[in-house]
């Protein structure tokens, strides 16, 4: 519209040049005004003209990519051209969510984008705007739904889901959790089945075989019912970010998935969290409500990040958690000095329980480290890089001297190693 009206205008002042042709920008101006007249007959005679709304889950998982639809019905006799424009929350801070399309008279239309937050709480969504044009495309109808919608995000159930579908069909090795090598039978005895190719021979059941005239196998189980405690530090060695997520945001969504898993499992799953002092405790249970309790208290996990307080940890595990258990201790050493001031408390937890230290191999200083340093800075920098890599060398071995079971992982592979972890223990019964 405005590019016909400048056009026009220019056309007036070159009529003082050629005063003989004034009375053509005249006549293209009242054209122009009738054209407006008629592309605003046209969007707003129809009053229901379009129309659309915004689908998004209850709730957002947190560090994936969750699914955002938007559907739009036009109801236009024309071809409309419509332009879309989705206020996201604040805290992804895009401004370049915009769609730009065509709809015939009667044609449906489903959008579809993505968001990944990084961070739990409470996300706002503003209005679904959209500009329809008629084929005249002078002037805009706008159109708006599903406006101020608030979505909370949680820790990934979307990797929950994921890794409780694999543990349900047995398929955890295909999706990169390793396979692990039993010694030995499990514990359990489960049941007494007919004899299939592939079962091991040493498990034959000669008297069962006797009576039913064919061959016999006894068949194990896992042990039931072990608590699986996850430990979580909130405190300042886990604010680090990696993809813009703190290195506690993976620690509570690896929580989330080892907790479901282990009551997949038939084990019993809580929780501890604790930085200066004692955050959330949650008994070990395998109740069917339970993975809706361990969801909510994550959900609701905030910190300050201050310095964590080793022997408060110690002192609540002894007084709450009496069973042996295995403790998933989520946390991160910066030196091998912060690793030898809490030492005395692991050894102890790890005396009690079976202790399992997980903690943070950086990427980016590996990347440091390998590349090649040509000047004096980055040969600085590349010496700084290595020696924070020893350093997590010399933690793991001085775990291991200690007994002290550990994961060292990147952040995105933090729940696949502690599954992995999981099931090694589970198989070599050490919990």
């Amino acid at each position: 519209m405005f590019l016909l009206l400048g056009s026009i205008a220019l056309m007036f002042v070159l009529t003082f040049i050629f005063q003989g042709l004034y009375f053509v920008p005249k006549i293209l101006f009242f054209v122009w005004q009738a054209m407006v007249v008629a592309d605003i007959v046209l969007l707003y005679r129809i009053k229901k003209g379009l129309t659309g709304n915004r689908v998004v889950a209850e709730k957002l998982s947190n560090g994936d990519a969750n699914e955002i639809l938007i559907y739009l019905q036009s109801y236009y006799p024309f071809r409309a051209m419509l332009r879309v424009f989705d206020e996201a929350p604040h805290q992804f801070q895009r401004r370049d969510i915009e769609f730009v399309f065509f709809l015939t008279a009667g044609e449906k239309k489903s959008i579809r984008y993505f968001l990944r937050p990084v961070k739990r709480g409470e996300y706002f969504f503003g209005a679904v705007n959209v500009l329809v044009h008629s084929p005249l495309k002078l002037v805009a109808r706008k159109f708006q739904f599903s406006a101020d919608k608030m979505v909370p995000v949680y820790p990934s159930y979307i990797q929950m889901r994921q890794y409780e579908l694999l543990a349900i069909h047995h398929h955890l090795t295909e999706s990169g959790i390793k396979k692990i090598r039993r010694i030995g039978h499990n514990q359990e005895f489960e049941l007494i089945k007919e004899y299939v190719t592939g079962d091991d021979i040493r498990t034959v059941n000669w008297k069962a075989t006797a009576r039913k005239s064919k061959l016999m196998v006894n068949q194990y189980q896992d042990e039931k019912s072990q608590q699986v405690y996850s430990l979580i530090d909130k405190g300042r060695v886990m604010q680090m970010p990696f993809n813009g997520m703190s290195l506690l945001d993976y620690a509570i969504n690896a929580s989330l998935v080892i907790s479901n898993i282990a009551i997949k499992k038939s084990d019993k799953a809580g929780l501890l969290t604790f930085q200066d002092r004692i955050g959330s405790f949650l008994q070990a249970s395998r109740t069917n409500h339970q993975m809706a309790v361990i969801q909510e208290v994550l959900y609701n996990q905030k910190t300050a990040f201050f310095e964590s307080d080793y022997s408060s940890l110690y002192a609540r595990v002894r007084q709450s958690i009496s069973q042996r258990s295995l403790l998933l201790l989520y946390t991160n050493f910066e030196s091998i000095q912060g690793l030898h001031r809490q030492l005395p408390y692991l050894l102890a937890l790890n005396r009690m329980h079976r202790l399992v230290v997980i903690f943070f191999d950086n990427d980016e200083l590996r990347t440091v480290a390998d590349i090649k340093a040509d000047r004096l800075k980055e040969i600085y920098n590349q010496a700084i890089a290595e020696q924070f890599l020893y350093d997590k060398k010399r933690m793991t071995k001085e775990l291991t001297k200690h007994g002290i079971h550990y994961i060292l992982t990147s952040p995105e592979k933090l729940s696949v190693n502690t599954i992995n972890k999981y099931l090694e223990l589970k198989a070599r019964h050490l919990i």
